[in-house]
């Protein structure tokens, strides 16, 4: 087996992750979880010598198994969080938010995928909104903003998503946020006040 090939997946591989030479391809040790991952040696060629497809596919399997981060697949992902919550705060403030939450059965999505999904998995997603969102001028930790932005995204992605609208009485005031495998975005009690629900939204705003 050619030693780029080993370099090529090397470098696409988790701190915590190692690869090692096999007589009929590679395996991949992933010490962080004790466990070990075999891959064919065309498998393991396709890195250096596959088609731009056969790598991403490659990249794919190995990003679900937890042995690579994704690059800069992540880093495309991140962007598109931004987008997404900036096109969803204009319409929050040009349409208004009921209005918003009626459209919702038309870009969420009611299907779900058979995996539930994971808290790492939504906890990354709440990273990446909550980041765009703070750093933006323009949205400014808008809470409406973040938690449309992470139901619609959340459901295009197959998940299992609640976004709930909460007020409180004293003083007045109003709360959005999602939740997903017990995790929420944004936090459904800012400043340690506590929201109580008056409106959920599933299945794609059914």
């Amino acid at each position: 087996m050619d030693t780029d090939a080993l370099a090529a997946m090397a470098r696409i591989l988790s701190p915590h992750c190692r690869v090692v030479r096999m007589s009929d391809g590679a395996l991949i040790a992933d010490w962080r979880r004790t466990r070990f991952l075999g891959m064919a040696e065309a498998d393991v060629r396709a890195f250096a010598e596959g088609s731009p497809e056969e790598r991403a596919e490659l990249v794919d399997v190995l990003v679900r198994a937890g042995c690579a981060t994704g690059g800069r697949r992540k880093e495309r992902a991140d962007a598109g969080v931004g987008l997404w919550l900036k096109g969803v705060h204009l319409l929050v403030r040009t349409l208004g938010f009921g209005r918003v939450l009626r459209l919702l059965p038309l870009v969420a999505p009611g299907y779900t995928r058979a995996d539930l999904p994971s808290a790492e998995e939504v906890g990354r997603l709440k990273r990446a909104v909550q980041t765009h969102s703070r750093i933006s001028w323009f949205v400014n930790g808008d809470c409406k903003s973040e938690a449309v932005t992470a139901f619609v995204l959340l459901r295009r992605y197959g998940l299992d998503a609640v976004l709930h609208v909460g007020v409180h009485e004293y003083p007045l005031a109003m709360h959005a946020w999602t939740t997903s495998a017990g995790v929420s975005i944004p936090d459904p009690d800012p400043g340690g006040h506590t929201f109580t629900p008056v409106l959920s939204i599933d299945c794609g705003g059914q």
